[in-house]
């Protein structure tokens, strides 16, 4: 071998030698929003896992949003198995969840705040054009156009409990921006607009001292679903009591959803009390989705009425489920300490609310995740479970799928939007404590509170007098 040959051979190997150490930094370099979980000797701190499932979870209501408005699809399948057809549909509860999601990702640096403005200024004014009845949103609308899609054939017209989880993230956008530029403060307005133009009042069927979930301008009100607790809709109340325009007595709450104190509980679960009677059931403690949909906005953190203590409600909720899962009297393949949490979810024959009196053996991780807050420790032996033993089986564009139960070999690559919304929110609600300040510092929440007969160890409930005067 000549000189020439032999340089141009040990160039080719410093070639091939820098190549496979460039290779060899960017394969093993975690990156935040890689949709693969890194290897053992990366792994994240719980403060970074945190954040990385916020922005995961938070792209499928932003990358993911529908295209005229902005808000979020009812559910997005990536696995193919059933045809899209949900392409264009909105759900107006999960649209709610996904805009306090946006005002985290402002918040955590996801999107700017400017980007974030452009996207809920669009929302709201499409909100503003699309059908309401009495205010009230239904529970679909058809993305394109803003009309209602029926959920089903005499479910075609108001749906009060999805238009407040809707009414309680329009609070927290005008509290997030009534101080800021005058474009912002515009958009605090639209959506402050939206929220008082809800008649609650209505939605008590004829001055009754209930709530009804229902009505349709063709059925009326033959759908008879009075709202009474204990389930999710506790943030309904709340928001009627509170309403300055459309506002209902003290007496709907503590006769209607309170069934004049019915709703209270004596009985206990694996050592931990029910307190309320879930879905009028004395013994029994329902979903955890009950212990996330109206506590959202609503700060538990000592909040306290003559019915509950809301902390420690939702906080045994989450411990009762936990206990049955480690118990797991049905011997469902995985269930234990790091793999808990019944909700309603997709489920291997269709949709179901999962809780321990409904246990299919599907696991849901919403369900744990969203429970931060009550079980923070707990919390994050799931996450990490999930994230690092099951890889890309749960983890996709948009954060970890839907359900999953190991006893079926069943991990759907689906996902929901009320179940994706609570996690980004919940996990800074934990964190910062960011959208229970932002709707807990409103003058009228705060009035409807004292109204009802709650206190709070964390905020000091102070009643604004104009606004009380205007909802009595």
């Amino acid at each position: 071998m000549n000189l020439k040959t032999l340089v141009v051979n040990i160039n080719f190997v410093r070639v091939l030698f820098i190549v496979g150490l460039i290779s060899f930094i960017g394969c093993s370099s975690p990156k935040l929003d890689d949709s693969q979980p890194p290897a053992e000797e990366t792994k994240l701190s719980d403060d970074s896992l945190l954040t990385l499932v916020q922005k995961q979870t938070f792209q499928y209501f932003w990358e993911g949003a529908e295209d005229i408005s902005g808000l979020a699809r009812e559910r997005i399948h990536i696995d193919g198995v059933y045809p899209q057809n949900d392409q264009d549909v909105i759900t107006t509860g999960g649209s709610g969840f996904g805009i306090m999601t946006i005002l985290v990702g402002i918040e955590r640096g996801f999107i700017t705040r400017s980007e974030g403005y452009n996207r809920l200024n669009r929302i709201v004014d499409y909100l503003a054009k699309a059908d309401r009845f009495h205010g009230a949103w239904p529970h679909w609308l058809y993305g394109p156009t803003g009309k209602v899609k029926p959920f089903g054939e005499r479910d075609n017209g108001g749906d009060l409990v999805e238009t407040a989880f809707m009414a309680q993230a329009l609070i927290c956008v005008r509290q997030y921006f009534n101080e800021g530029n005058i474009e912002e403060q515009s958009l605090a307005k639209k959506a402050d607009e939206l929220w008082k133009g809800i008649d609650w009042n209505f939605y008590r069927n004829g001055e009754q001292n209930v709530l009804y979930w229902h009505w349709s301008p063709n059925y009326g009100w033959i759908m008879n679903f009075p709202i009474r607790g204990y389930d999710e809709c506790l943030i309904t109340y709340i928001l009627a009591a509170s309403s300055p325009t459309h506002g209902v007595p003290a007496a709907v709450y503590h006769e209607g959803w309170a069934r004049n104190g019915a709703i209270k509980s004596s009985a206990e679960q694996y050592g931990y009390k029910v307190i309320l009677a879930h879905n009028g059931h004395e013994g029994s403690v329902g979903p955890l989705f009950w212990s996330q949909y109206s506590y959202l906005a609503l700060d538990p953190r000592g909040l306290k009425d003559q019915y509950a203590d809301y902390w420690a409600l939702n906080r045994n909720h989450a411990l009762i489920d936990r206990e049955y899962s480690i118990k797991n009297p049905k011997n469902f393949k995985g269930y234990g300490a790091d793999t808990w949490g019944l909700t309603a979810s997709y489920s291997v024959d269709g949709y179901s609310a999962h809780s321990p009196t409904n246990d299919l053996g599907v696991i849901t991780p919403t369900a744990a995740i969203s429970s931060i807050p009550y079980t923070p420790e707990y919390s994050m032996e799931v996450i990490r479970h999930l994230y690092y033993d099951f890889g890309d089986k749960l983890w996709g564009k948009y954060g970890f799928y839907d359900a999953f139960s190991e006893t079926e070999n069943w991990f759907p690559k689906r996902y929901l939007a009320i179940d994706q919304g609570t996690i980004p929110v919940m996990i800074e609600n934990h964190r910062s404590g960011l959208l229970w300040n932002l709707f807990m510092s409103a003058p009228e929440i705060q009035s409807g509170l004292i109204k009802l007969g709650f206190t709070s160890m964390q905020h000091v409930l102070t009643a604004n007098t104009e606004v009380a005067e205007a909802i009595q």
